[in-house]
C-alpha cells in the first residue's frame, strides 16, 4: 500500500528541503526513510520470490509480471539492495532472507566455470539460457556479493566475491572487441568509459573491506584513466567511448555523451577517492557534476535530465533513445548533487537538488503502484520499448535513497 498521497509526499519533501537549507537534515532524512520504506520498498515485497528464491524482475511499472526470466544483472542488484537495507535500516531479518534467497538462487547454477564469470540470464527455475555476455553483471555479482557478506557474515560470498573480482581481472585484460560487454557492443578501435566507471567503484570497495593492495591499485589505475583519457579539457566533458590509446574516437559514437552515467561516475570516484585515500579528484569530480547537470538538462520541455546528447550539439546522437528521460540518470543526479553539496557547501548544487526532486516526484513517482516509472519519452509519456534489459529492479531508486539519507545522517562534521 502507498502511504502517501501525492500532494502530501510533495509537499513535506518541500518543506524538509527547506529545512535542509537552513542547516537540519533531520526532516530531509525523515521523509527519505519514509518514502523508501512506505513507497518504494512493498512494490518489491509484492514482486514474487519464485521456488528456487529467484526475484522476478521482469515486471511492468503496475507490477505486472511480464516474463519468468532471470536477468543475474538485476537479481545481483537485488542482492545489494536488500543487504544494504538490512544494515542500514533495523535489521529487519526479512530483508536479509530475501537478499540469501536470491542470493542462493544465483550460487547453484549460475557461475560459468569456464567462462571465469556469471551467465547474463536463467530461467525461472534457474536453467541458463544465455551464458557470459555481460562483464557487468560480473561486477553487480562482486557488489552484491559483498554487500550481502557485510549484512549475514557469510564467508562464503564473501569467497565468491574475491573468485569473480580475480577472474573479472583476467577478463579486462583481453583485446576491448572479446571482452563481454552487453548490453552495449563496443564499436571497434573504441574502449568504453563504463569499463573504467564500475570497476573502479567495484575494486575499490572490495579492496577497502578486505585490505587487499592489489585491488585498490587496480582501482586507482582505473580511476586515473577516466580522468586522463575519457575527460577531454577541450569539450569540458566526458566522452562515453574514445580510442583504445584514448585519443578521440569518431562521431557520432565518439562525441556521445551520457550525463547521467557521468555524474553516477563522478560520485563514484568521490567515493573511490575516499576509498583508497587519494583525493586528487575530488575537486574536479564535483565540478564535472555540475558541468553535467547542466549539460544533460532539458530545458525546453520541462526538465529532467535526457539519456544522452552529443558533444558538439550535432545530430544524430551516437546512444540509442538518446532523447528519453529515463529513471535512473535522475536518481543518480540526486545522489550526486546532495554529496556535492555535502563536498562543496555551495548552494548551486542543493539548487539541482530541490529541482530534480521537483521533476521525479511530478513525473516520475507512482502515486498509484508504488516506486517509480522507469522509462518515460521527452515530454514524460511512458515509454514502451525496451531501452537496455527488459526488467525493472531494486537497484537505482533504492541505491540512491538509501546513499541520501546515509550522508544526511552522517556526522554533523560530515555535513
Amino acid at each position: 500500500m502507498v502511504i502517501q498521497s501525492s500532494s502530501a509526499a510533495k509537499q513535506a519533501c518541500a518543506g524538509a528541503l527547506t529545512r535542509l537549507r537552513s542547516g537540519d537534515p533531520a526532516p530531509m532524512a525523515g521523509w527519505l526513510r519514509a518514502h523508501l520504506l512506505e513507497h518504494v520498498l512493498p512494490f518489491w515485497e509484492r514482486s514474487e520470490l519464485t521456488a528456487d528464491g529467484g526475484l522476478s524482475t521482469c515486471v511492468a511499472d503496475d507490477g505486472t509480471l511480464l516474463s519468468r526470466d532471470k536477468w543475474m544483472w538485476s537479481q545481483w542488484r537485488a542482492v545489494w539492495t536488500f543487504s544494504r537495507v538490512y544494515r542500514q535500516l533495523g535489521r529487519n531479518p526479512r530483508w536479509l532472507e530475501r537478499a540469501r534467497e536470491i542470493f542462493e538462487f544465483c550460487g547453484r547454477s549460475g557461475w560459468i566455470e569456464g567462462a571465469g564469470g556469471w551467465a547474463l540470464l536463467l530461467d525461472g527455475e534457474g536453467r541458463i539460457l544465455r551464458g557470459h555476455e555481460s562483464i557487468y553483471s560480473d561486477a553487480f555479482a562482486v557488489s552484491g556479493l559483498l554487500e550481502y557478506h557485510l549484512a549475514s557474515g557469510d564467508a562464503s560470498a564473501l569467497a565468491a566475491a574475491r573468485r569473480t573480482m580475480d577472474a573479472a581481472l583476467t577478463n579486462l585484460q583481453r583485446p576491448y572487441q572479446s571482452i563481454p560487454h552487453f548490453p552495449f557492443p563496443i564499436p571497434r578501435g573504441a574502449k568504453p568509459h563504463g569499463l573504467p566507471m564500475i570497476w573502479s567503484l567495484v575494486l575499490a570497495e572490495l579492496g577497502a573491506a578486505v585490505c587487499e593492495k592489489r585491488y585498490l591499485a587496480a582501482a586507482t589505475a582505473y580511476a586515473e584513466e577516466i580522468f586522463r583519457d575519457f575527460r577531454r579539457g577541450d569539450r569540458d566533458l566526458i566522452l562515453e567511448y574514445v580510442r583504445e590509446d584514448g585519443g578521440e574516437f569518431r562521431p557520432p559514437e565518439g562525441t556521445a555523451v551520457v550525463p547521467g552515467h557521468v555524474i553516477e561516475d563522478m560520485w563514484f570516484q568521490i567515493h573511490v577517492a575516499d576509498l583508497t585515500k587519494q583525493p586528487t579528484h575530488i575537486p574536479e569530480a564535483c565540478r564535472l557534476i555540475l558541468r553535467h547537470l547542466e549539460l544533460g538538462w532539458d530545458h525546453n520541455h520541462g526538465g529532467g535530465l535526457l539519456l544522452a546528447v552529443d558533444a558538439g550539439g550535432h545530430e544524430p546522437v551516437g546512444w540509442n533513445f538518446a532523447d528519453t528521460k529515463l529513471w535512473w540518470p535522475q536518481t543518480e543526479a540526486l545522489y550526486a548533487a546532495l554529496l556535492g553539496w555535502q563536498r562543496t557547501r555551495q548552494p548551486v548544487y542543493l539548487d539541482w537538488y530541490e529541482r530534480l526532486w521537483s521533476v521525479c516526484l511530478e513525473h516520475f513517482a507512482d502515486w498509484q503502484n508504488g516506486e517509480w516509472r522507469q522509462k518515460l519519452d521527452r515530454r514524460f509519456q511512458p515509454l514502451a520499448e525496451v531501452v537496455a534489459l527488459p526488467v525493472k529492479d531494486p537497484f537505482h531508486l533504492p541505491r540512491s535513497l538509501l546513499l541520501q539519507l546515509e550522508l544526511l545522517e552522517s556526522s554533523p562534521a560530515r555535513l
